[in-house]
């Protein structure tokens, strides 16, 4: 019998279906188990009214409304075109080369379409997509003959193509388990489909021995729940709706409960841990510059300079995110404490995702400073200590400079990119390390810069991020990192007005640009943001394998080179127009930066290299072209940009989304709003927590299916006060196997590391 760490490749399902399941990054029964449905289907009931997303991958389950062959205009040939209604919409799908597809897919069929969403005039279509004929509402197929004279009509014969042959028609055993009265809807894609991976659910479900639960009988009637094997069975195989939200119930408490054990053995590490303590120096760098500012610090800067003096004080590594609006003065802040560990005869590091964020980091932090950042040279102030910057595209002799100045110690402040995790970077006495944007950045590589420090001293480790993204918010909601907290603006900070621009309306799209040279002609700048740069069309082709023609990844998005050519050829003529982008030189990029900060050039057309960290007050507007690209907190960091100076701020969010789809949704969310903190909570409930505890953001793989971090506070405060209580006792788990084994399956390996390592 199998077991949940068993691997799929030991077990009876086909070599062909196991690679499949593979390919969604499920290797083990347990892994396969927690591949829970996004939804349920119960018989007779009509799907969702919320639209799809274009080239969103979906499964309908309706009843053929008609088919018919359609003889095609441009080419020899004709296909199949066929009509399903689901009770709610109607879904059009057309076959080529289907001649015995017609022969199943007749009005009357009651079928499972699963393929991607294209949108003609505002019809739902899709090509060629896989199927699968289903028992009658209400009828049971078993006995009855039914499967196979549903099999064998959809079995190609000898006459039909080798493209007909590929069509997925599912198994005897697909097409009983339809019948059920209630049926589960896993994400699938193009290459597996939903009724495949219930099959292999099914499968490994009857041939799975039950698994040790990780609460005492006793802990589940206190809490009115089921085991852990019963949840797991009931939410693939269940008989009653009442049974799924017994099994979610279970199953949601499993969640947090492995989360808040992974995080309660981290934070009983991290308290065994020592730093160096960073006290106030009286009359050092932070008082002097201080003392130099042209303007008083906000109650919020105050505050946060206050939190995080108190953990630089004591022999403890402090271990806190900083969240702040953007523009709420994050850098100062993180300026003056690494000037305090400065001041105690230690070194500070800058970690920036970008080599133009760090060029601006080091502008920035060079001017703040002044004399106080020349430490050696002539006229440097008293005690001055010196700023050094280090990424990939510096001159040899730049990098070495820094290199030396970072290994004596003579740096007191290294900024840099990727750069600083190189091994020949090494620090006198690395006492702080500074994450900007912490979201850019993998476990390992923020691993790599602690461990920079001195074996015996743990470095003070500070995260920032200029708007709480989904992941940085499922983090801070379970209290792994102390939390600090900027909503204050400082004086001076203009408001932004936001507004949708639907592509589709030439007539708002041209007033678009007009504003921008409105805003030009007042003597203001502009940054237009698109999603791709457009050299990648010059780039061969990739010849199809089924048609010999060239084939390639449709992508109509509007790209940098694409628009800034718009621009100067139609809306903007004669503008100073300049393109910005990743795959430029660097010194190009610093060039075209400078030249804009400047005020040299109107309009810069980038890509989101601009995302975070520049600063040009004289910039007042911003258009985001095909903003539906983009997440809410990405949008509003975007426009962050704008606003400033002594102007307000418009950022135009231009975009090609249906008016009624879950993208516009987003976009007249971030319209509506300029609260960073709001923003991300419409993230977390349109795009799920992400991948909470490891390297993916949201988006990618989820390692939470159940819990919210929005509805479910009770149960995640419930699950940290019972593990903390057995992490206290027991921090290997040797007591527990049942709860250990829960943390690597919910968390994986992969996850379970990332608490060890941060």
């Amino acid at each position: 019998m199998l077991t949940h760490t068993s691997l799929l490749s030991e077990t009876t399902l086909e070599k062909k279906l196991v690679g499949k399941l593979e390919g969604l990054e499920l290797t083990t029964v347990g892994e396969l188990l927690r591949y829970v449905p996004r939804r349920y289907i119960r018989q007779g009931q009509v799907s969702t009214t919320e639209l799809p997303e274009p080239d969103e991958w979906i499964t309908v389950i309706g009843r053929v409304e008609r088919a018919q062959m359609i003889t095609m205009k441009r080419r020899y040939g004709k296909f199949l075109k066929v009509v399903v209604d689901d009770g709610n919409r109607r879904y059009e799908a057309s076959f080529f080369n289907a001649r015995y597809i017609q022969r199943v897919l007749r009005a009357g069929v009651r079928v499972a379409l699963a393929g991607k969403v294209k949108y003609f005039n505002n019809q739902i279509q899709l090509s060629h997509p896989d199927w699968l004929v289903l028992p009658d509402d209400g009828v049971d197929v078993r006995g009855t003959g039914m499967m196979e004279e549903l099999l064998d009509a959809a079995r190609p014969s000898d006459t039909d193509s080798a493209d007909d042959a590929e069509i997925s028609t599912g198994t005897a055993d697909d097409v009983e388990n339809f019948g059920r009265s209630i049926i589960p809807m896993y994400p699938a894609t193009r290459e597996i489909q939903t009724w495949e991976i219930w099959r292999a659910v099914r499968q490994v479900l009857a041939d799975t021995v039950p698994s040790a639960d990780p609460l005492s009988e006793q802990q589940r009637t206190e809490r009115g729940l089921i085991t852990s094997d019963e949840a797991l069975r009931h939410v693939h195989l269940p008989e009653t709706m009442e049974s799924i939200e017994a099994a979610r119930e279970r199953l949601k408490f499993d969640e947090a409960l492995a989360v808040q054990t992974a995080l309660a053995q981290k934070r009983a590490d991290l308290g065994a841990e020592r730093s160096m303590a960073a006290v106030h120096v009286p009359g050092g760098l932070e008082d002097q510059l201080l003392a130099r500012l042209p303007f008083e610090l906000t109650d919020g800067q105050k505050t946060v300079l206050g939190e995080i003096g108190d953990d630089l004080s004591v022999e403890h590594p402090m271990n806190r995110l900083l969240q702040g609006e953007v523009g709420s003065g994050k850098t100062l802040v993180s300026l003056l404490a690494m000037l305090r560990v400065v001041d105690n005869g230690h070194q500070c590091a800058i970690l920036a995702p970008t080599e133009v964020l760090a060029a601006q980091h080091y502008r920035t932090v060079m001017t703040m400073l002044g004399d106080l950042a020349r430490g050696g040279e002539l006229g440097a102030a008293d005690g001055a200590t010196r700023v050094g910057l280090l990424t990939g595209s510096l001159t040899t002799a730049a990098k070495r400079r820094t290199l030396l100045d970072a290994v004596t110690g003579d740096a007191g402040i290294v900024i840099g990119t990727h750069a600083l995790l190189e091994e020949n970077v090494e620090f006198f006495d690395l006492g702080l390390v500074v994450v900007d944007e912490q979201h850019r950045f993998g476990v390992e590589q923020r691993d790599i810069l602690r461990s920079k420090g001195r074996e015996d001293k743990r470095p003070h480790f500070l995260v920032m991020t200029a708007t709480p993204i989904p992941r940085t918010v499922a983090m801070t909601t379970f209290g792994d990192l102390e939390t600090s907290v900027m909503t204050e603006l400082p004086r001076g900070r203009q408001p932004i007005t936001t507004s949708v621009v639907p592509m589709t309306n030439a007539k708002w799209v041209d007033r678009a640009w007009a504003r921008a040279g409105e805003e030009i002609d007042a003597g203001r700048q502009v940054y237009v943001v698109c999603t791709r740069i457009g050299d990648e069309e010059s780039k061969p082709k990739k010849k199809s394998s089924r048609s010999g023609k060239a084939a390639e990844k449709e992508d109509d998005t509007v790209s940098v080179l694409q628009q800034a050519e718009m621009l100067e050829t139609r809306w903007l003529p004669g503008r100073r127009i300049a393109v910005l982008h990743g795959r430029m030189h660097a010194d190009d990029k610093n060039d075209v930066m400078d030249a804009f900060t400047r005020g040299e050039i109107d309009v810069l057309v980038a890509t989101t290299v601009i995302e975070v960290g520049v600063d040009v007050p004289n910039a007042t507007m911003m258009a985001i072209v095909n903003a539906e690209r983009f997440g809410v907190s990405q949008l509003h960091q975007l426009r962050g940009r704008v606003g400033r100076g002594g102007h307000a701020g418009l950022c135009l969010l231009l975009t090609a989304a249906h008016e009624v789809s879950a993208s516009m949704e987003r976009l007249r969310a971030v319209e509506k709003s300029n609260d960073g903190f709001e923003l991300a909570l419409v993230d977390l409930r349109q795009r799920r927590e992400g991948d909470v505890l490891g390297s993916l953001q949201s988006g990618g793989k989820s390692s939470l299916s159940f819990l919210s971090l929005i509805d479910d506070v009770e149960v995640i405060a419930d699950a940290r006060a019972l593990s903390e209580a057995i992490v206290a006792a027991d921090r290997a788990l040797a007591d527990h196997p049942a709860l250990a084994d829960l943390v690597d399956a919910v968390l994986l390996p992969s996850r379970a590391q990332y608490l060890e390592k941060s």
